[in-house]
């Protein structure tokens, strides 16, 4: 039984793990334009992939060896994590931060309708109406046919549907086999994929200022990974989960104090629809598994 302040250190490592991955994405955005997208996405990745490396090598002897399915799967969620890793970039380097993370708030209810729909979970009509609120509110915030509409965006909506596929392939793979595999495995997919990206574009040299922004991101990608890997062993995931959402809090203060922009009526208040659409999906899917863990005691 966890304790409450077992809850509580699982909840400040999930929003430190939160602020990581806003402020990586704050400094790709922050470098938009300085270098190629290719070249962005190789450097960060490098980075990353040593790091990550360097763990798998300091852990080696009890590492299992994926086989079978089970490679297949990491494969799988490799290839879905490329597509993540490039999709991301690609819109940071065309769209303000703010606005990219409120869209990137509909992956949970992505994922949860994906996991209905592909892997048979149940999911009741209460839960299906909060993910078709949740997606309403995407389409409040990027406003297809209107004059504030960005291609862009569909750019974005690429990455949820690639981080979708991730987190299904996630599903699959057997706790025994630790994150750090399927983690580099990733990493190295999309590295790999922006050198080959490289190869039919101009590279050029890269400032050392903009050098060490992206070897800054790197390390945050890692550091954020584990603090997200920690911080639901250390919790319970009922009350450590919801606190994912303090990513968009992040973002909403860097991209606001850091990089300057400005947020439209449109943008918080399709956000507040997809939060709160989140938020509820993940509040009834914890309910109903307690309700299925309870007992059942026969009346006499």
């Amino acid at each position: 039984m966890l304790s409450s302040t077992d809850n509580i250190r699982g909840a400040v490592l999930m929003t430190a793990c939160m602020g990581a991955f806003a402020t990586n994405d704050a400094l790709m955005r922050s470098i938009a334009g300085q270098i190629p997208v290719s070249q962005a996405i190789f450097i960060r990745g490098a980075v990353s992939s040593f790091l990550l490396a360097c763990i798998l090598f300091a852990t080696r002897k009890s590492l299992p060896m994926p086989r079978g399915r089970d490679l297949r799967t990491i494969l799988t969620r490799s290839a879905a994590e490329a597509g993540t890793g490039t999709s991301v970039i690609v819109s940071l380097y065309h769209m303000p931060l703010s606005v990219f993370t409120a869209i990137g708030q509909a992956a949970p209810l992505s994922v949860t309708l994906a996991g209905a729909v592909f892997l048979k979970e149940p999911i009741g009509w209460r839960r299906l109406a909060a993910i078709t609120a949740g997606f309403l509110g995407v389409l409040v915030i990027i406003r297809p046919g209107t004059e504030g509409f960005s291609a862009w965006s569909l750019v974005a909506l690429l990455a949820v549907a690639f981080l979708t596929l991730r987190d299904l392939s996630s599903r699959q793979i057997p706790a025994a086999i630790p994150p750090t595999i399927p983690a580099f495995c990733g990493s190295l997919a999309t590295t790999t994929m922006a050198l080959v990206w490289g190869m039919f574009s101009d590279w050029q040299a890269v400032p050392l200022l903009v050098a060490v922004t992206l070897c800054g991101g790197g390390v945050l990608l890692v550091a954020a990974y584990l603090l997200a890997i920690q911080s639901m062993r250390s919790g319970e995931i009922g009350f450590v989960a919801p606190f994912r959402y303090m990513g968009l809090l992040w973002a909403i203060l860097i991209g606001v104090i850091w990089l300057k922009e400005t947020l439209d009526i449109y943008t918080v208040i399709g956000s507040a629809i997809v939060v709160a659409s989140g938020g509820y999906s993940l509040w009834r899917e914890i309910r109903l598994r307690r309700l299925r863990a309870r007992p059942v005691i026969p009346r006499p």
